[in-house]
């Protein structure tokens, strides 16, 4: 594929220039750290495209970790999906580690605050600690159990652990300041209690670290030299560092922010989309209409297309939205180079070539693809009687009309010019065939002084395939739709058109996720519910291109 120039990169920038002040020992070493509460999306696209190529282009590696401090909403089968899914995009971590995998070590660092007299237990309602931690013009207000002992927050905090207190009846706080501008640095809690069972780690726990505290020691714990996160956590640095100073631990990784990847037309928040999939706006995550890597796979999106796009819009400190038709046209220009071509007829009206007998049938090689050979070809039958688009016939034509009409010639792709001779119609006016003749002479050439209409495409009737194509759109209708009191008022009802009877060329069945161009019509791929009798298409992607 033809490569375009990169985007900027700042945090290149900054991982070179640690290398030549010799920063980490000339280590770079990255991580992914999904919480599997979820299938992951477009967004995290973007991320792990940044740590893995930021890694591998430094002689570095990445690890894969899972977030799973929360045992309520984490299971398996997200963790799995993950899995999968940074495989399929063309990755491969260096360790596999879960957050889960450090809870000795993260509830070891919780005493040394509590020794230093730097984490206490609150015993507040949770309503309570949220009022008194302030606005971002108020200042927060102390716990009126800040100033416990060290020996009363060891007593209490050993019974949190060893489960003799119920969900919310205490909670360990970092003690900082509660006058920070930063929230974040209000006393943050570091540790709940829940009762719990935990899919990786067991049932043995009855305290679960919050993401902040945990977040900086595993990736302390990993050697991790850049902690690449999205914007939101920058007001979370100082926290991040606070920890690790505190604790004074052997090594303290940098956490460089960067923006997120926000689509027009799309929601990206993983709440919402859980509500999509649970509240069956859609059908699961892998729903084509989602923008989950399941269901852009499903689509017919590639992995090497969605590597593409991330190279090609950057890396900034700056939030801005991408344009949908500049993403669909990254789509579109690398199935352009690597799809094979196929011919199918949507809305099929039959046409009769009177000029042939019944029993006449001829095969023609067409190229799979018209640039690349290496794609081979394909036997295509030819007969007496095709099926082309019913929109590729037009009684009145308009003036440039590059069809058929009657009295008007086209070429059948790849095949002969055919002039339209008669057109039947019934009993309600609707056109239920045409009858044409072909030019013999004509196959794969235009005789001198000849002049064909226009190229459409066809397929044989006696040989197609019956198949069922699902027309996918935007799911909103909305550029913003979080911009709207309620995103679900702007899902867009024509978000998915089935298209029952449609036609395509035989050929031995696909594989689940192949792309073809279908000529004229736009780029489709096979779906896993296909069978040899009846291939099932979703459309990928329009073949006109909006941005350009």
């Amino acid at each position: 594929m033809s490569q375009t120039p990169e985007a900027a990169n700042f945090i290149k920038n900054i991982i070179e220039e640690d290398l030549k002040n010799g920063k980490n020992g000339g280590n770079v070493i990255t991580r992914f750290p999904p919480e599997p509460n979820g299938y992951l999306h477009l967004g995290h696209v973007k991320s792990i495209c940044l740590n893995f190529d930021m890694a591998e282009r430094f002689n570095g590696y990445c690890n894969l970790r899972f977030d799973d401090t929360n045992p309520e909403k984490e299971n398996e089968e997200y963790m799995a999906s993950i899995k999968r899914d940074v495989h399929w995009l063309g990755f491969n971590w260096k360790h596999l580690n879960h957050a889960s995998d450090y809870f000795p070590q993260l509830l070891n660092y919780a005493w040394q605050l509590i020794d230093k007299g730097l984490a206490y237990v609150d015993s507040q309602s949770a309503e309570d600690i949220r009022v008194n931690r302030g606005t971002l013009t108020e200042p927060g207000k102390n716990s009126p159990y800040r100033e416990r002992s060290i020996a009363e927050n060891r007593t209490l905090f050993q019974e949190m652990v060893d489960g003799k207190h119920p969900d919310g009846s205490h909670v360990l706080r970092a003690k900082i300041d509660m006058g920070s501008p930063n929230i974040n640095l209000r006393d943050p809690v570091i540790y709940r209690i829940r009762h719990a069972a935990h899919f990786h780690a067991g049932d043995s726990w009855k305290v679960y670290p919050m993401y902040d505290y945990t977040h900086c020691l595993s990736d302390m714990l990993e050697n991790i030299t850049h902690s690449l996160c999205t914007l939101e956590f920058e007001d979370h640095r100082p926290l991040y560092d606070w920890v690790l100073n505190v604790l004074e631990t052997p090594c303290h990784p940098q956490q460089i922010e960067f923006a997120r990847l926000s689509l027009e037309y799309t929601v990206l928040s993983k709440r919402r989309l859980i509500q999509l999939v649970t509240e069956k706006h859609v059908n699961g995550w892998d729903d084509p209409r989602m923008p989950t890597i399941a269901g852009m796979r499903r689509r017919g999106i590639p992995a090497g297309a969605l590597r593409e796009f991330c190279r090609k819009i950057g890396i900034s400190k700056a939030d801005g939205t991408i344009a949908i038709e500049y993403f669909e046209s990254t789509i579109r220009d690398y199935l352009n180079e690597h799809a094979a071509r196929r011919m199918t007829v949507v809305r099929p009206l039959k046409v009769t070539l009177t000029s042939l007998p019944d029993d006449h049938e001829e095969h023609y090689q067409l190229a799979n693809h018209p640039q690349d050979e290496s794609q081979g070809s394909r036997s295509v039958p030819f007969s007496n009687t095709l099926y082309i688009e019913n929109d590729d016939i037009s009684e009145d034509p308009p003036k440039k009309w590059k069809r058929l009409a009657p009295g008007q010639a086209v070429r059948l792709r790849g095949s002969y010019v055919i002039t339209c001779d008669e057109i039947i119609k019934d009993a309600d006016g609707n056109i239920t065939e045409l009858r044409c003749h072909h030019d013999p002479d004509t196959l794969g050439k235009n005789p001198e002084g000849y002049k064909a209409n226009g190229v459409i495409h066809w397929v044989s009737a006696k040989h197609a395939l019956d198949c069922e194509i699902r027309n996918y759109d935007r799911l909103f209708s909305q550029a913003n739709p979080m911009e709207a009191e309620n995103f679900l008022d702007t899902i867009n009802p024509h978000s998915l058109t089935i298209i029952q009877g449609a036609k395509t060329e035989p050929a031995a069945p696909a594989e689940a996720g192949t792309v073809y161009q279908f000529e004229r019509l736009g780029y489709y791929a096979v779906d896993p519910d296909s069978t040899a009798d009846k291939p099932v298409f979703n459309r990928t992607v329009e073949l006109r291109d909006g941005f350009k």
